[in-house]
Order: structure tokens, then C-alpha cells, then sequence
């Protein structure tokens, strides 16, 4: 069950919570080296696993049918494409500096303009997360952004955060929009759409509840501030800011807040309950109700007791209408909807019910009697309103087979996020700690049948990525995942039956597989109780538990033989160990401090690698002794990954550092003995390798690194003399510094570990290798081709992509290609190319890292625009005097 995530090797667990930061996101006052950068085009997807995170909030337009959003803690936003009942992320733009910026606090869904979204943005209050919040707009569905910085943190990953929504746009005035901020900040307003924001200073409470104010770290000792903002719409007219304003506190004691006067001032309702914390605030302006879900604690995994209270808005009488008697609670409530077609019916959810189940609860008759989805018929057996059906995400059943009144799958946990579709009275979705799950014959619930839930989650990845593995035979990818432990992916394409098992690890940390023997596969991870190590003789189809050895708490780090004869294990809690055969039993290394990174050599069985704190450990008797090289110079800190280069004994790539130290990527051919500086990668916190261009006898190199002052994913077919950017401006995923590689079977391809946007793979157009010229053309010479797509497409706007592909035999050193619409079409917003119009004549222009285009290699960029009557495609593109073939 989802935890938290974690950032491998960059944060350190303490209680099962973030204690740490990326270390490489400060400035450097360093000049970029001038370094000869190509581009080349990647088609971008995730290998599938569905989920995997948790969703604390799910928003539907209130004018607009099927127009939805999602939010993660650390993966993102999404919106729901109704065509394909899948989840498009939206935030995929959010580069390595801003990484804190993948955690959404909060979406507003624009009912005046539907083509508005706002999202609030940041993941840690504490100093985890170096950078402030922001508010970022979207007048496009999110297909592209603007920002507002905020003077504060914003935390996506903080406890409290299924509480909400905290930003609220208000539905008679849209360009008002109110956020309830953390940390004492108090509420905040923008009066101009979003672009900027001020405190609203008459506001009397910033909140007052922490979680645990010993916590050292900052993570648990914070005020949760503003829960929610809720506007009663009917104490407004159309282009007049709303009347009335509810807000939510995270106080027990003062926990809801009224303004009826726009937000000039602001009283405590009168006679409301006290003792706990409003999770959920959700207004029937049609009955006049205020529903109100409360917890003893702010979630999301506590809460031990709760209530649901009904606040009538003309009387000002409070109603307790609890489902379940307050004494019988073991739990918070927090998922609360109305059915907006038929406003009497509420529902509500026990989001703390861990054990046996969350449960879930409905009202037709606005909170006067109430059923749930499941409740005991002889205990422990129990009877459910619904049937589950997870075959399109099989792992969702953990492979457990729990004794009743568990069942699997369960029905969820976490569950802060409810909606019914304001459309459809039968379309409902919740939020888990794993996935989104829906309905679409909830009315079955009233008239006696079972309803389906089925997880409604496709496109949405949400998985922490600690460690890949690309074997040379067998699956091409196996991964080690925080909170859902791992999958062997025999398909890319599709959704794995199951994650690993015996163990399943709460988070796998490492693994590894036998060079010369893919079968043989190691992993380690975390667990409660039990191993912490786990091996395979059939490529991660089917896994056994080694044993620990004394004093291990965590996975740590695992490397096997080239032979898969014998293992070195680096775990949490313990020093160095080895071991011959599976295993059962461990030596301690000598040589080499506890928590060394180990690897091993690729072609020598008992040749092992590791590394702490700046120094470089050889072993050449299986792991037993180590010895610290001579190497010098390497980074002196442990945010460092090395591998070993497959099919050369003693070629090994180290990428890691620190801006306030050394930091980039280094080479060794000496098996450790000595290292160089490539001079010119700048910063480098990950190495991979994959399949050799044609034509080239050394393997590709990838890595996530700065190059030439560009972030972003890089591959070199030259041994690191030159390098080609793969991603693009719209890919950048926030963090991406845990791991990566290439797939030693197809060359291009690369896998990609993401920080809450699950595993990411990308292939090339490029069939040469698409490294730059070093002599280039000063102007494109050769021929050309286009591909133009439009992507998404709405009342009066779309988005297209372009991709611009070198046909000829010279490599281009700059670019500028020309078209005209046909239908008079403008452009508002391109990435990846500068652009100029006139009339309906555009002219899109290279930006300085993917000015290079390598004979066979594509650039792409994209736009969003505007249309009206027709929406046809340009009939013409030209590279500068020169004519392009369009696809």
C-alpha cells in the first residue's frame, strides 16, 4: 500500500517519510562549456502499470460534460479523455530546477470558460523542496502554462493533503479565484484569472493543526493551513463575484469560516461542531446544504474517529448526519460528492478504514438515512452492493489472499477523493492509494443490483522509479518501484499480471541481473517484517527470499556476478555483505564502509565496484576484501550512479555530484583505478547504456545531465565525444536523476526513471546515430519532410505537434520552416521553436539546443491556436527556398 515516494540514493527514509532533496538543483555561477549539441525526435510513452500512486483529488467541470482533472501528490495533473477513457498528463513540461512543481496541491476547473484550468503547484513546505509554490493557468486545457509564483510553499506531498480543494475559482466572476495556503500563510486571492495573488488580510484563522510538532524534519511539524474553498453560487449574478464564501481550517476547535460579502469579511459559523478537522466541504446551493466531512486528524493515512455534518445555509442550523454513530468510528471521513442531477444524494467516504476495507456511503434523502457499499451479514462474512472487476490492472489484487472479512481487491484506501459525474448520475470515480477506481451504474446501488468498479485509471502512472534493468535476453525491462515494489514487463504496452512476489517488498530499492546469465536476477527492498532480498533463476518471472543477515532495516543497494555465482549486498542497517549461491547465509566485506553503492564488473565474475563518500572500492576475490583506488577528483558526496560497461572487463561510467562541488561524468578503462572528467557534460546524475548505433562497436551512452547549459536526457554513440538531447522542452518529467538505460536489443531506446510519472521509454527516429557534424552546414542544405497532427482539439482552439525531419545528407546547424493556413488560423503558444506570424503566414525557428539536425534525425515542436469554421491542415511547408514533403 502507498507511503510515500522516495528518491533513491537522494533522500534518506526516516519514519517512512522524505528526509532529504535532489542535490543538484542550486545555481551554478559557471559559464556552459560551448558544446556542439544535436536533437534528435523521441516518441515518448510510459511502459504501462496503470497507476500506482496515490489521487487525492478528482474535479469535474460543472458546465462542460466529460471535462475532468486529476491530481497526484508527486506525479502530476491529468485530464480525462472521454473518447478513449484515459487520463492525458499535463504537466510533463515541468523541467529539473522546478521539480517540487510535480506536486498538485490543488485543480480549479473553470465552469465559466471550461477552456481554463488552474493547478496549484509544490510538494514540500519544508526545506526538501528548495523552490516556492505556484499557481499555474491554462487557457487551453492544460496543453500549455503560465506561472505565478507564489511567496511560499505549497505541499502536494504533505500530510493533509487529501483534504480540499484548496483553490476555488468563483463561479459567477471567474477571474476570482481564491487559494487556502499551509504553514500559517493564511488565504490568498487572485482578482486578475491567476496571475497574481495577495494575501486577503481580514481573514481571521491560517489554521492551527500540526500533525506532530516534534518532528525535527519539518515534514509532520507544519500547520495544514487552509482546507478548502467552497462558493455558494446562488448569492451571485453572472460577471458579480459571489456573495457567499465558505472556507475550511485546519482547526478543531474553529474549523469553518463564512464571508457573505465577497471576501471583505469574514465570522466563524455559529454553532459548529468541534473536536475535528474539515477534510471536505461541499455546497447543495439548490437545497441550500453545506456538507461538511471531518477527521480527528488531517490524513492521509490517519484519523481514528469522524463525522459528516449537514449546515443549513438560510437557518444556520447544523445537523449531525453521520452514517455511523461517532462511538462506533475507528475512522475519518473525507470523499464526500453530491449528485448534482439529483442534489439530494450525498455521498461520503470512511477514507481511514484501512482494516478491512475503506467503506463507502450514500444518501438519496440529503444525510437523513444512509447505505454502504459493504457491510457484515454474519461476521466475518460480509456482503457487498458491488462487484469489482480489475482485469484490465491485475495487480491490483496483490496477489494476497486474505482471510475475510479482508477481501481482494479491496475496495480501496486513502479514498479522500469522491465524485459523482455532474452529468451522469451513474458515473462515479474515487481516488486510492493505488489507483482511481469508477462506476458506471452507481444507481444500481438504489434499486437493489450491484454496481461494477473497475479501475478507470489508464494513461495516469504515478509510480516512484528506483532502479531498471534491461537484460540482453528475457523481458526487456524489469524495474524496482517505491510502494508497489517492481514488474517484469514482457510487453511495454501492457499492464503485468502482477507485481513481484514472495516477497513483495513495500518499495524495492536495487537490482540486478547475471550478465552472462539474465535469468539469474536479484532485488532488494523494504518490508516491516521479513527479507529484504529476493532471487529469481527465470528472469523475475517467479522469486524466493534469501535470508538477512543481522541488523538489516532496508534494500539498499545489490550487484551480481557476471555468472550470477555470487552476490554483494550493500543494505540499510547492516555493512558490506557477500555471499556464493542464494543467499542463505553472508560474510561481511572488508574494506568498504557501510552504505558503499556496489556493482559489479560486467565480464569478470568475481570483480565487484563501490562507492561512498568520494572514494572508489575495487574487489577482486567476490566481494570478501575491498580496497580503495587511487582515483581522485570524483564527487565527495553519495549522490553518485556508476555501472560497468557490459562485454568490457574494467570499463566503467560514473555520474553524480553537486553544484557546490565535482560534479558530472567520469570515465574509467582501468577497472577503477583511475578516472577522467568528460569536460564537456557540466552535471550528470544518472549513466545507461544501450545498443550501439550501426556502424558504431562501442555502446551508446545515456544520461539524464546538463550539457552545453541544456537539462535534459542525452545520448552519445561516440564514447561521450559529442551528445544528442532526446527530450524535448514538453518531456522533462520534474526529477529523473534515479536511474536509466538503454535496451540492448533495439537501438534508441531508453528507459527513463521518473519521480512519480512511472517509467518512461522513448525511441528514435534516428537510425544513424544522430550525434552532430563537426563540420556543419551554416545553412540547412538537403531535403525535407513534415509531419503535421493536430492532437487536441476544442470550441475555438487545438493543438498540433510538427515534426521536421532531415531527409537530406548534410547535418543542419539552424533551422526556419514557413507555412500558411488555410482556414486563417493563429497561433497563441509554441514550445520547442520560436515563432513569428503574419496573417495566416507562421514562421517557427530552432531554439539553441536543437538547432543541430543530423542527416535522417527529426525535430519536433508543438502549438496551441486558434480556429474558427475550419480546422484544415497546412497544404505547404518550406525550409527556407526549399519545398517539404508533408506526411
Amino acid at each position: 500500500m502507498r507511503r510515500t515516494r522516495t528518491l533513491t540514493a537522494v533522500f534518506a527514509l526516516a519514519a517512512g517519510l522524505l528526509a532529504g532533496g535532489p542535490p543538484a538543483l542550486a545555481a551554478t555561477g559557471d559559464e556552459p562549456a560551448q558544446v556542439p549539441l544535436a536533437a534528435d525526435t523521441y516518441t515518448w510513452k510510459n511502459a504501462r502499470i496503470d497507476g500506482g500512486g496515490f489521487v487525492p483529488g478528482i474535479v469535474f467541470n460543472r458546465t462542460e460534460k466529460n471535462l475532468a482533472y486529476a491530481r497526484t501528490d508527486i506525479g502530476g495533473a491529468y485530464r480525462w479523455q472521454q473518447s478513449t477513457k484515459t487520463w492525458t498528463p499535463l504537466l510533463d513540461h515541468v523541467g529539473w530546477d522546478d521539480w517540487g512543481h510535480t506536486g498538485v496541491v490543488s485543480v480549479a476547473s473553470d465552469s465559466v470558460d471550461p477552456d481554463r484550468v488552474y493547478a496549484a503547484v509544490g510538494t514540500y513546505t519544508n526545506d526538501w523542496d528548495p523552490g516556492n509554490g505556484a499557481v499555474l493557468r491554462s487557457a487551453d486545457r492544460g496543453a500549455t502554462w503560465r506561472k505565478a509564483d507564489l511567496p511560499f510553499k505549497l505541499g502536494g506531498n504533505m500530510p493533509g493533503r487529501g483534504m480540499g480543494e484548496r483553490l476555488a475559482i468563483d463561479p459567477n466572476r471567474n477571474s476570482v479565484l481564491y487559494l487556502g495556503a499551509p504553514s500559517g500563510r493564511g488565504l490568498w486571492r487572485s482578482t486578475d484569472s491567476g496571475a497574481t495573488w495577495s494575501q486577503v488580510t481580514s481573514f481571521p484563522n491560517p489554521g492551527n493543526y500540526v500533525q506532530d510538532p516534534t518532528d525535527s524534519s519539518g515534514y509532520a511539524a507544519d500547520n495544514q493551513g487552509i482546507a478548502w474553498v467552497t462558493f455558494d453560487e446562488s448569492t451571485g449574478t453572472s460577471g458579480s463575484a459571489t456573495r457567499t464564501v465558505y472556507v475550511g481550517v485546519a482547526d478543531q476547535e474553529n474549523a469553518v469560516y463564512r464571508s457573505t460579502d465577497a471576501g471583505a469579511t469574514w465570522t466563524r459559523l455559529a454553532g459548529q461542531p468541534t473536536g475535528y478537522l474539515p477534510h471536505k466541504g461541499v455546497l447543495d446551493a439548490e437545497n441550500g446544504y453545506l456538507y461538511v466531512a471531518y477527521s480527528d486528524k488531517g490524513g492521509p493515512y490517519d484519523g481514528g474517529k469522524g463525522a459528516l455534518w449537514r449546515y443549513a445555509t438560510a437557518t444556520g442550523t447544523w445537523t449531525d448526519i453521520s452514517p455511523v454513530a461517532e462511538a462506533d468510528t475507528y475512522f475519518g471521513y473525507s470523499g464526500l460528492t453530491v449528485d448534482r442531477q439529483n442534489p439530494g444524494t450525498v455521498m461520503a467516504t470512511a477514507y481511514s478504514s484501512w482494516w478491512p476495507d475503506t467503506q463507502i456511503f450514500r444518501s438519496t434523502d440529503s444525510g437523513a438515512t444512509w447505505t454502504q457499499a459493504w457491510e457484515y451479514t454474519s461476521y466475518p462474512a460480509r456482503e457487498n452492493r458491488y462487484t469489482m472487476d480489475v482485469s484490465s490492472v491485475p495487480w491490483l489484487t496483490w496477489g494476497a489472499n486474505p482471510s475475510p472479512p479482508e477481501q481482494t481487491p479491496k475496495l480501496g484506501w486513502m479514498t479522500e477523493a469522491l465524485e459523482i459525474d455532474p452529468f451522469d448520475s451513474n458515473r462515479m470515480m474515487y481516488g486510492t492509494g493505488a489507483t482511481i477506481y469508477g462506476t458506471e451504474n452507481l444507481e444500481n446501488w438504489d434499486s437493489g443490483g450491484k454496481f461494477t468498479v473497475e479501475p478507470m485509471v489508464q494513461g495516469l502512472e504515478e509510480t516512484a522509479v528506483n532502479d531498471l534493468v534491461s537484460p540482453p535476453s528475457g523481458a526487456p525491462l524489469l524495474s524496482a518501484l517505491g510502494d508497489v515494489d517492481g514488474f517484469r514487463h514482457t510487453d511495454l504496452t501492457k499492464v503485468p499480471s502482477m507485481m513481484f512476489t514472495s516477497p513483495t517488498f513495500t518499495s524495492s530499492t536495487s537490482l540486478d541481473y547475471a550478465e552472462s546469465d539474465p535469468d539469474t536476477v536479484v532485488r532488494v527492498g523494504n518490508l516491516d517484517a521479513g527479507p529484504h532480498i529476493a532471487f529469481s533463476t527465470d528472469n523475475g518471472a517467479h522469486w524466493f527470499a534469501g535470508t538477512d543477515p543481522a541488523g538489516v532495516s532496508g534494500g539498499g543497494t545489490v550487484a551480481a556476478a557476471a555468472d550470477g555465482g555470487r552476490f554483494v549486498w550493500s543494505p540499510d542497517g547492516a555493512g558490506v555483505h557477500h555471499t556464493t549461491g542464494f543467499g542463505t547465509s553472508w560474510s561481511a566485506s572488508s574494506g568498504i564502509p557501510a552504505g558503499a553503492i556496489v556493482e559489479s564488473d560486467r565480464v569478470d565474475p568475481r570483480t565487484f565496484y563501490g562507492f561512498k563518500s568520494g572514494k572508489f572500492y575495487v574487489s577482486t576475490d567476490g566481494g570478501a576484501t575491498f580496497t580503495a583506488s587511487a582515483a581522485t577528483g570524483l564527487p565527495s558526496g553519495d549522490s553518485v550512479r556508476f555501472k560497468a560497461l557490459p562485454g568490457a572487463k574494467g570499463d566503467i561510467w560514473l555520474a553524480g555530484g553537486a553544484p557546490d562541488g565535482a560534479y558530472g561524468l567520469w570515465h574509467s578503462t582501468d577497472g577503477g583505478a583511475s578516472f577522467s572528467k568528460l569536460p564537456n557534460v557540466e552535471q550528470a546524475d544518472t549513466v545507461g547504456f544501450g545498443k550501439a548505433a550501426p556502424g558504431a562497436s562501442y555502446q551508446t551512452l545515456y544520461t539524464s545531465a546538463k550539457i552545453g547549459g541544456v537539462r535534459g536526457i542525452f545520448r552519445s554513440t561516440d564514447q561521450g565525444a559529442t551528445w544528442t538531447r532526446i527530450n524535448d522542452d514538453a518531456h522533462q518529467w520534474g526529477w529523473t536523476g534515479a536511474a536509466i538505460t538503454g535496451d540492448p536489443r533495439v537501438y534508441g531506446r531508453v528507459y527513463v526513471a521518473t519521480n512519480g510519472r512511472g517509467i518512461v521509454y522513448g525511441d528514435t527516429s534516428d537510425a544513424g546515430g544522430g550525434n552532430p557534424d563537426p563540420d556543419p552546414d551554416p545553412e540547412p542544405t538537403g531535403a525535407c519532410a513534415v509531419t503535421y497532427e493536430v492532437t487536441n482539439q476544442w470550441s475555438g482552439g487545438f493543438q498540433a505537434d510538427v515534426r521536421l525531419t532531415n531527409t537530406g545528407t548534410s547535418a543542419w546547424s539552424g533551422w526556419s520552416l514557413d507555412w500558411t493556413f488555410p482556414n486563417g488560423q493563429t497561433v497563441a503558444q509554441m514550445w520547442n521553436a520560436e515563432h513569428t506570424r503574419s496573417g495566416a503566414s507562421v514562421t517557427a525557428k530552432n531554439v539553441a539546443w536543437n538547432a543541430n539536425v543530423a542527416p535522417g534525425a527529426s525535430v519536433a515542436f508543438g502549438f496551441t491556436g486558434s480556429w474558427t469554421g475550419s480546422n484544415a491542415r497546412p497544404a505547404a511547408f518550406r525550409l527556407g527556398e526549399r519545398s517539404c514533403a508533408v506526411n
